[in-house]
């Protein structure tokens, strides 16, 4: 008989379908958790959910033979993995396989918003190019210098990429990474000041909440560029917003929002500005590749109580 798994929102096209390969999947009616975990709470030992889907404390209650959470992406933000390892309950996330085109998403707002890409677009469709001339000038990457909030793995292959541009690049995090040559900033808002372009690749929660605020965009000033490919709850948006209006800040690219699929009105219609709706890693092969590891991941667990990728606060529990 299978093992019973109860699927939430959040998971990819085709993985409650893999997941059912090897589980007997539950799925809550009309999202109706609470009356599905009073039917079938004694038998779930995981669930299978997105990284931004909330999972209620009173939903956790109702399942006693819950052992491991396994999320598809690799931010969590909505899932409280602390108070579920203190329960004896291990999560999971999908890191590595969707660090490369989360990389080049992050590569492609940049050239899209420093060349204009997507105004010069509208340039040549409007007929304007044929009227007005020449479209305005633009800037190229040689020479400039790149700063990365956040250097983990996919910081570390943005940077990567961008050698090839003849940037230099620097970077924040909560401590220096002893194993790159790349200069570190202790201060965010110091690093802003030193780069011509910002690119937040930092995780949600309560721990980076608005973390660049008006003095880093400030900071970075009227020439410079911020990119967003992390969440969009590091950034004040308000603030954002207000800076790009008033000129303060140069342009932006932008995979992220703090109220998805809600984007800032203000934001649609400026040229400087370029939006994509959450689109980082959405690739099929990369999707595919992250089903494929959280089902690997209960797969493991199930087999041998050793999960492949556990999340930072759950890493002792394997020890």
């Amino acid at each position: 008989m299978k093992p019973a798994i109860l699927a939430l929102r959040g998971l990819g096209a085709g993985v409650p379908e893999g997941l059912a390969e090897h589980f007997t999947v539950h799925r809550p009616p009309g999202g109706d958790l609470d009356g599905l975990a009073r039917h079938i709470g004694q038998e779930v030992r995981a669930i299978a959910t997105g990284g931004s889907t909330e999972l209620p404390g009173a939903l956790i209650d109702r399942l006693p033979a819950l052992e491991i959470v396994a999320c598809y992406g690799v931010g969590y933000e909505a899932i409280d993995a602390a108070a579920l390892a203190r329960r004896g309950i291990v999560v999971t996330h999908t890191p590595g396989v969707l660090d490369d085109e989360v990389a080049n998403t992050a590569i492609a707002l940049l050239l899209a918003v420093t060349r204009r890409i997507v105004a010069h677009d509208r340039y040549v469709r409007e007929g304007r190019w044929l009227r007005e001339g020449n479209a305005p000038l633009t800037h190229g990457l040689a020479g400039r210098t790149i700063a990365i909030a956040g250097l983990g793995r996919i910081g570390l292959a943005i940077a990567g990429k961008l050698a090839v541009f003849g940037c230099r690049v620097v970077y924040h995090s909560r401590r220096p990474r002893a194993d790159v040559a790349l200069a570190y900033y202790a201060d965010l808002t110091a690093m802003a000041r030193d780069a011509d372009v910002l690119i937040a690749v930092l995780p949600g929660g309560d721990g980076t909440r608005n973390l660049i605020g008006r003095a880093v965009l400030d900071a970075l000033g009227p020439q410079g560029t911020f990119i967003n490919v992390g969440r969009g709850t590091v950034v004040d948006e308000a603030q954002l917003v207000a800076a790009l209006a008033e000129g303060r800040l140069g342009a932006a690219g932008l995979d992220v929002f703090a109220d998805e699929p809600h984007v800032p009105a203000e934001l649609i219609g400026m040229d400087n500005v370029v939006l994509l709706p959450h689109v980082g890693s959405a690739t099929v092969e990369t999707r595919e590749a992250m089903g494929r590891l959280l089902i690997d991941n209960l797969l493991s667990w199930y087999k041998d109580r050793k999960a492949l990728t556990p999340v930072p606060e759950c890493r002792h529990m394997q020890e």
